[in-house]
C-alpha cells in the first residue's frame, strides 16, 4: 500500500470517528441533514419563527451561494429557505460565538437583499427576510431561547410604547444551550445531540440515524467530509501561492513550481488567482 493510500485510509478512519460525534449544530452535518429535506427544514423554521403554517417551496436549498456583487466577499448560506409567500430565510449554525457577530448578521441581511432585487425594481419589492443564527452558547447572556433584534425609531411615544422601524428585515439569535420545556426547548436539545436515539424529534433523528448508521448515509457523509478537506487544502495552498508571489515577487507559475504543485492541479489554482 502506497503512502497516499495509507493517508486516505487514515483520513477515512478519522472521518468515521468525527461522524459519530457530529451534531446538527455542526455545519457540515447540518447541511447534509437538510439536503432535499423540506419537512425537516419546515419543522425547524416553524418552531423558531412561531409560524405553524409555514410552507417552503422547492427553491429552498442548502449551501446557497450569494455572488451577485462582483469583487465583494461571497457568502455560502447554510440553508436558504423560501416560503410560499416569497419570504426568505437564512438559517445558519454557529458553534463559535465569533461567527455570529452583529456585523456578520448585517452582511448576510444586506447580501440577501441585493440577491433579491433586480435592476429597475422598486424597493418595496424586497422580500421579507429572516436571518437566523443558531449558536451553541448564549452569546447575549440573557438566558433566553431566542433574541429578536428589533429596530425602533428613536425615543418612546407619549404612552411609553416604541415605534418599530418596519423594514421587514428580521434577525434572530437562537440560543441552543437554552434549557426549558416545550417544542422550542426540544428542538434546541436536538441541535446539541450526537446520538439520534436521544433526539426528541423523529424527523431529526431519522435523518441523523441514516447518516450515521446506514451504509449509504455514511458514504454520503464521508464524501462530504472529503470534499470539505480538499476545500481547506486548496485554500491553504492558494494562500501560500499568494504569499510567495507577494513576498518574493514571483509569478504564479514560479510560486507553484516552488511549492511543487503537480501540473495537473495548477490550472485550478491559476483560475482562482
Amino acid at each position: 500500500m502506497t503512502e497516499l493510500e495509507l493517508q486516505k485510509q487514515r483520513d477515512h478512519e478519522e472521518d468515521l470517528q468525527r461522524l459519530r460525534g457530529f451534531r446538527p449544530i455542526d455545519d457540515t452535518f447540518m447541511r447534509v441533514l437538510f439536503w432535499d429535506n423540506l419537512p425537516l427544514a419546515e419543522y425547524v423554521l416553524r418552531i423558531i419563527t412561531n409560524k405553524p403554517d409555514l410552507h417552503l417551496t422547492e427553491k429552498s436549498q442548502t449551501q446557497k451561494d450569494l455572488v451577485r456583487l462582483v469583487g465583494a466577499r461571497g457568502l455560502c448560506l447554510d440553508y436558504h429557505g423560501i416560503d410560499d409567500g416569497n419570504q426568505h430565510y437564512d438559517l445558519e449554525v454557529q458553534r463559535a460565538s465569533s461567527g455570529a457577530r452583529p456585523e456578520r448578521a448585517r452582511y448576510h441581511a444586506g447580501a440577501l437583499d441585493v440577491e433579491n432585487l433586480d435592476a429597475g425594481q422598486e424597493f418595496e419589492k424586497l422580500p421579507t427576510t429572516y436571518i437566523i443564527f443558531i449558536t451553541e452558547n448564549d452569546i447575549w447572556k440573557g438566558g433566553k431561547a431566542i433574541y429578536p433584534i428589533n429596530k425602533t425609531v428613536g425615543g418612546t411615544n407619549f404612552d411609553g410604547t416604541e415605534t418599530f422601524f418596519n423594514d421587514r428585515q428580521h434577525i434572530l439569535y437562537v440560543n441552543a444551550s437554552y434549557k426549558g420545556e416545550g417544542p422550542l426547548a426540544d428542538l434546541l436539545h436536538d441541535f446539541l445531540c450526537s446520538d439520534p436515539d436521544e433526539m426528541k424529534s423523529e424527523l431529526m433523528a431519522e435523518k441523523a440515524r441514516y447518516l450515521k448508521s446506514d451504509p449509504k448515509g455514511v458514504k454520503t457523509m464521508c464524501a462530504e467530509m472529503e470534499k470539505m478537506r480538499e476545500d481547506v487544502e486548496q485554500r491553504t495552498t492558494l494562500k501560500a501561492i499568494k504569499n510567495i508571489m507577494e513576498g518574493l515577487r514571483y509569478t504564479a507559475q514560479q510560486a507553484m513550481d516552488l511549492l511543487k504543485i503537480p501540473l495537473a492541479d495548477q490550472p485550478k489554482y491559476m483560475a482562482k488567482l
